[in-house]
């Protein structure tokens, strides 16, 4: 049987091209969404042409009834869960003495409470079965904090800070979590910044350019197929940052 994989966050951007690149290998799929049920419905008809077949699921994962449906829904129909990407996930850009105790619940919920859930629904399988892989999707910026994205870069520091805990306590049940923190990718997150900006950006990285999905996509393939990396944390920028 083919392994079975949940992506947050599935239908778009990022998170698209991961479930792209897990069901092009013979990975099971369930692309979940929340919002863009269009850009989802499109991603399976894509990937029908190919005669792929991807499950497509909505759900407010920042909300544990919905992410016991989708986990619930998985495993009535695939009996297991080998995979868990962990990418919804929301930007805020704003003076931090502007922030409100709303905007503080809509970020942190949206981008490290549905981890948090999403991981301790998934794990009960993953520990029966002794074997699981769990990809959480950080930023940048949960490393080195930006300016004017102060809760954006708490509720990734919090991801990295769970992807080492969790290796340490899951590891004994072959349970592997690391964190992937991409630089600047081009995705509708990032539309705010100006051609100019972008271009600025391009020349303060060694590799000359900005990011694509793809190239996030990519290093979950590889954390997916790998069994001996646990606890890291990733960041693919193109040598923007170098820590």
């Amino acid at each position: 049987m083919n392994k079975i994989a949940i992506v947050t966050g599935a239908s778009r951007g990022i998170g698209r091209e991961i479930a792209k690149q897990l069901a092009k290998n013979n990975i099971q799929v369930i692309a979940n969404y929340n919002h863009s049920e269009k850009e989802a419905i499109q991603l399976k008809q894509e990937l029908e042409k190919e005669d792929i077949i991807i499950d497509i699921v909505k759900a407010d994962v920042s909300k544990r009834e919905e992410v016991k449906k989708l986990v619930q829904f998985t495993l009535e129909k695939y009996h297991k869960i080998d995979i868990l990407i962990n990418n919804a996930g929301i930007s805020e850009y704003k003076m931090f003495t502007d922030e409100t105790d709303e905007d503080w619940d809509r970020v942190i919920n949206t981008n490290l409470y549905s981890a948090f859930v999403m991981t301790q629904e998934v794990i009960p399988n993953m520990i029966h079965h002794k074997n699981g892989c769990i990809i959480n999707i950080s930023s940048i910026w949960g490393m080195v904090g930006a300016s004017l994205e102060v809760l954006y870069s708490i509720s990734k520091a919090g991801m990295n800070g769970m992807t080492k805990a969790l290796a340490k306590e899951l590891g004994p049940s072959n349970i592997r979590v690391n964190a992937i923190a991409p630089g600047l990718i081009n995705t509708d997150m990032n539309a705010n910044l100006s051609e100019e900006e972008i271009k600025q950006l391009e020349e303060e990285t060694p590799l000359g350019r900005i990011g694509k999905p793809q190239d996030v996509a990519k290093c979950v393939k590889w954390l997916v197929e790998d069994n001996f990396t646990t606890g890291q944390i990733i960041s693919v920028n193109g040598g923007w940052v170098i820590t």
